[in-house]
């Protein structure tokens, strides 16, 4: 059987914690959850090794950073981890429900049956499904990631998509000490990177739903990241050699 891993980041989310593992470990998918804290002074590490040692034993796992140190570095972390630990399957998912726990399965099915390598959960593929954001939120995101589509040259309709199922090989073919942003163009950086050796990459339509619990972490100095990152990507690409992917034995 194979090894499935759902990477939760979290700062601050003892409201959702506890709800968003016990979603995710109630799902026929059969999967461990990995938490990223970053030092939540909240504590949200403090719960999860409550539920380590009461419920979810051998199937919840916690690396514990010092303070905040960005999406992206707490991402490579864990896909390092998972890679160490060799898992076939690894998903990234926000801890605050904007993701829907249930859509982890259509990600998985993907790419387990419907050979993607990687499997976005895409909130703009299908038209625009975004739940309880305010209009200009909606704006700024959709027609970034149209910009993003158009610099890059990658046919992807949710470039900043935080919601993914990746294939182990995927992760261990893209150098992952190369990928350089922090904040949301970590996102648009893998998808490329991904994109540049040579993967299959499918979006899964699926609706995306403001947090109601917790404070939101996006600020305009991490979306002017994404927007200025991507012309600093392509000029980078061009000089670059991306490891390709290698065909199943």
């Amino acid at each position: 059987m194979d090894k499935k891993l759902v990477i939760i980041p979290t700062y601050n989310e003892k409201e959702n914690i506890e709800a968003i593992i016990k979603a995710v470990m109630e799902l026929p998918l059969d999967c461990h959850i990995l938490i990223i804290d970053d030092g939540s002074p909240d504590g949200t590490a403090a719960i999860v090794k409550n539920l380590q040692q009461t419920t979810y034993q051998d199937r919840l796992f916690l690396v514990e950073r010092a303070g905040k140190q960005g999406l992206g570095t707490a991402y490579i972390c864990g896909f390092k981890w998972a890679i160490e630990y060799q898992y076939d399957y690894v998903f990234e998912m926000d801890a605050d429900f904007s993701h829907n726990p249930n859509d982890l399965l259509k990600l998985y099915d993907a790419c387990a049956n419907q050979g993607a390598d990687v499997a976005i959960g895409s909130r703009y593929v299908s038209g625009v499904n975004v739940v309880n954001w305010p209009m200009g939120r909606v704006l700024m995101s959709y027609f970034a990631s149209k910009y993003v589509r158009f610099v890059l040259g990658v046919n992807i309709h949710d470039t900043t998509a935080g919601f993914k199922c990746y294939r182990r090989q995927v992760l261990e073919t893209i150098e992952l000490d190369k990928i350089h942003f922090k904040g949301y163009a970590f996102q648009i950086e893998m998808k490329f990177t991904a994109y540049k050796c040579g993967f299959k990459i499918t979006e899964v339509p699926i609706v995306f739903v403001n947090r109601v619990l917790g404070t939101s972490k996006m600020s305009g100095g991490i979306f002017s990241e994404a927007l200025l990152g991507v012309v600093q990507l392509k000029i980078n690409s061009w000089f670059r050699h991306y490891p390709q992917k290698q065909l199943d034995k």
